[in-house]
């Protein structure tokens, strides 16, 4: 699978264990950063993996900061992105078989990295089921609000 993974200074570490786990499990791996443990601004790093992975040159992304909240926002203001914060498998594996989420995003200062692998694995080996969730994902997939003022 070709992925993409990105990351604020906080979950810098975190980022590079699980860049580490994912291609050592024979994925391949995008880092679009951040490289280091300097300060960014975040929503940058989450917008351009975000609408990479929009554009189909990714099958799935991964976006970790603190809390993997501020990703989730960040990410899901790309159209056509859904991308789901998960801090147990179970989110996860219903991040993909309920809301093909092809993003989701970890927060390193809520889990730890033996979870973060859990959880990635738990996401990576799931699929999106259709069937009921379809209509629902299908309903989500039409909405872009439009501008207003």
């Amino acid at each position: 699978m070709k992925l993409a993974i990105g990351c604020d200074e906080a979950a810098y570490d975190l980022k590079e264990t699980l860049k580490k786990h994912i291609q050592d499990a024979g994925h391949e791996v995008t880092d679009f950063g951040t490289h280091d443990a300097k300060p960014v601004l975040y929503p940058n790093v989450a917008f351009g993996l975000a609408e990479q992975v929009a554009a189909g040159k990714f099958e799935r992304g991964l976006l970790l900061c603190g809390t993997g909240i501020g990703m989730a926002i960040s990410a899901n203001k790309v159209p056509g992105i859904r991308a789901a914060q998960c801090h147990d498998t179970y989110s996860a594996e219903r991040a993909s078989r309920s809301n093909d989420a092809q993003i989701i995003t970890i927060g390193a200062r809520v889990v730890g990295p033996e979870l973060a692998k859990a959880i990635v694995d738990s996401w990576l080996k799931s699929t999106f089921d259709g069937g009921r969730s379809q209509p629902k994902v299908d309903l989500i997939n039409a909405y872009q609000p439009k501008a207003c003022c």
